[in-house]
């Protein structure tokens, strides 16, 4: 079984932000797959179902994260680009070096979105909970998150490699 966990906040206040690019990609997954995400186990909010004849549980945290400085999420991707990595270090993401701290390992696949970087004078708490202002940056987005949706989508299937040659179809 795969564990596929987006990381973001719970609540109102946090969705569809920058903060919480890791839910709404899950949210993809949960819709484009009929796996309705309903059950607290863990807590987490669960669903369990089928992504290209591989079960998997997809996993939405009710933990918050840490919302200080430049910790938050790493900026070095533009808005909309993806990255994926097989494995490696949590670099500045404290929600991320948490997880590789409670699993003792950092073995396991994930798919970054990227959120840009905040205007000059904006406080980075202010840039990730602020949401998408102009259409064009709400579409960039949600394709974004659709590409990460199939990058997951691929690594179930078909493994590390054709997913990341996928992310680099995708980035263009």
């Amino acid at each position: 079984m795969y564990v596929i966990v987006g990381l973001g906040n719970p609540g109102k206040k946090y969705e569809h932000t920058r903060h919480n690019v890791g839910f709404d990609v899950v949210d993809v997954l949960s819709q484009k797959y009929d796996i309705p995400i309903h059950r607290l186990r863990c807590k987490a909010s669960v669903g369990e179902g089928v992504i290209r004849g591989q079960k998997v549980a997809l996993c939405l945290p009710q933990t918050f994260m840490n919302l200080s400085g430049e910790s938050v999420v790493q900026l070095d991707l533009p808005e909309g680009k993806l990255r994926f990595r097989p494995s490696g270090s949590a670099g500045t993401h404290n929600g991320m070096r948490n997880i590789i701290y409670l699993l003792g390992r950092d073995n396991f696949p994930r798919v970054r979105v990227g959120i840009g970087r905040p205007p000059e004078g904006w406080d980075m708490k202010d840039w990730v909970l602020a949401g998408y202002n102009t259409p064009e940056l709400r579409r960039t987005m949600f394709d974004a998150y659709m590409g990460a949706a199939d990058v997951i989508a691929e690594l179930i299937e078909k493994g590390v490699e054709p997913a990341r040659q996928l992310v680099g179809k995708l980035n263009g």
